[in-house]
């Protein structure tokens, strides 16, 4: 996080407790002691997203919460957080989680059987440099664990939606995102440990995670310089993890055997 900015980290932490209520950008502004325009600059300096787009990505991980963790209908859980029209709930949850909130319920048996598919492979496929333009680095984590390391390259630093490349990896250690087209990224990581239950899985609160805040240039030709993302344990301020963690799983598993990445 670029500087010392304690009013950011305080207004995080109102943007926490307020979830449920509307949070317009001028009272976010005015609660930090900034103007709109001075407040979403800093904001976004330090976050990576704009203070309006990190309150829905928060209200989404809130419906993530509430579908696993309550009986709520899913039109109940949308107007919990704001939406109005199921439709429109439905398709911007599907489009960010990756599927829609009645598969994403439905999921935990799903869950412990595909974590259990991977814990019981007796390989991995050796990854290998390519000639095309390929994005390597290496995976550390601040705290131990043993399990496995999601790896993917979104448009936007946060993990949401499915990733536009990635890889699942064993533990720490080297990574390989090959054919990778010209464009612009943000790396982002985070661990599942093998001991996980499928609702921690599903609602990634407490797992180890980084990301680029810089985005990644790739050019169609040069080369990329090699990434160092180090792990570690939640941060107030940091991105909810949106993406459906087991629906990478699955992927993974799906082209596992013809020898190809998700």
């Amino acid at each position: 996080m670029k500087g010392p900015y304690p009013e950011i980290q305080a207004v995080i932490a109102y943007i926490h407790e307020q979830i449920h209520e509307p949070l317009a950008l001028q009272d976010l502004a005015k609660y930090a002691g900034y103007s709109p325009y001075h407040f979403s600059r800093i904001f976004k300096e330090q976050i990576g997203l704009s203070p309006l787009y990190y309150v829905s990505a928060l209200r989404l991980q809130k419906a993530k919460d509430l579908l696993l963790q309550t009986n709520l209908s899913v039109r109940d859980i949308g107007l919990e957080i704001g939406q109005q029209s199921l439709g429109t709930f439905t398709t911007r949850f599907t489009d960010r989680v990756g599927v829609s909130p009645a598969h994403f319920r439905q999921s935990q048996l799903q869950t412990d059987q595909q974590l259990r598919s991977l814990q019981n492979l007796t390989r991995w496929h050796a990854q290998k440099p390519h000639h095309d333009p390929t994005i390597e680095g290496t995976i550390h984590t601040e705290t131990p664990f043993k399990g496995i390391v999601f790896v993917g390259l979104f448009a936007k630093p946060i993990p949401e939606g499915l990733p536009l490349y990635g890889t699942i990896v064993s533990s720490e250690g080297h990574f390989v995102l090959p054919h990778v087209q010209p464009g612009t990224y943000y790396l982002m990581a985070t661990s599942v440990s093998w001991g996980m239950h499928a609702k921690d899985i599903l609602l990634p609160h407490q797992t180890l995670r980084g990301r680029s805040r810089s985005p990644i240039t790739v050019k169609p030709t040069g080369k990329v310089p090699h990434q160092n993302v180090t792990l570690h344990p939640p941060r107030l301020g940091d991105p909810p993890i949106l993406i459906s963690l087991p629906l990478l799983m699955s992927r993974f598993l799906s082209r596992f055997n013809h020898g190809q990445q998700i």
